[in-house]
C-alpha cells in the first residue's frame, strides 16, 4: 500500500459517486464536473458542496476559494479539428499561489491517489479560478 493511501482515504460512498460520475460522463453533451477537497482534520477526500455537478466552466472558477486548494474532476466534451467528438476527462489540481504551505503539501501528497482514485487520464494544473474559463483551449490543443 502506498503511503498516500495510507494517509488519505475515501468513504465507500465517495468511491462509488467517484466511479458513477465517470461513467455517467462519458458521453454527456455538456461539461460536468464535481468539486473535491480534503477534510484537514481526517485526511478524508470528499466532494464540496454535497456534490454539486456543475455545468459551466465559470460557476466551478466562481465556486474555487481564493486560498484554498481543490481537485476538479471534469468531463468536457470537445469537437477536434478533424471534427469528431471527444469526452476527455481529466482532474484539474487547482492551487492558489496565496494558499498556506501545509495545504500546499496536503494537497500535493493526495495528488496522484485522487487521480488513480477517479481514474482520470491526465491532470491540469491552474493557479488562479480564471483559468478554468481556459480549460476547453488546453483541452482541445492536447495539454
Amino acid at each position: 500500500m502506498s503511503s498516500e493511501a495510507r494517509l488519505f482515504s475515501f468513504s465507500p460512498e465517495t468511491k462509488t459517486a467517484l466511479r458513477k460520475f465517470r461513467l455517467s460522463t462519458s458521453r454527456s453533451n455538456t461539461p460536468q464536473a464535481v468539486i473535491y477537497q480534503i477534510n484537514k482534520s481526517t485526511h478524508e477526500i470528499h466532494a464540496s458542496d454535497d456534490g454539486e455537478t456543475y455545468t459551466s466552466l465559470q460557476d466551478i472558477a466562481d465556486e474555487l476559494p481564493d486560498h484554498t486548494p481543490r481537485y476538479v474532476l471534469l468531463s468536457h466534451p470537445i469537437t477536434m479539428s478533424s471534427g469528431r467528438l471527444s469526452v476527455p476527462y481529466v482532474m484539474i489540481y487547482y492551487l492558489p499561489v496565496t494558499c498556506n504551505n501545509e495545504l500546499k503539501m496536503m494537497y500535493a501528497g493526495a495528488k496522484e491517489l485522487m487521480k488513480n482514485t477517479a481514474e482520470c487520464g491526465k491532470i491540469l494544473e491552474i493557479s488562479d479560478a480564471e483559468e478554468m474559463l481556459e480549460i476547453e483551449e488546453r483541452l482541445k490543443s492536447g495539454e
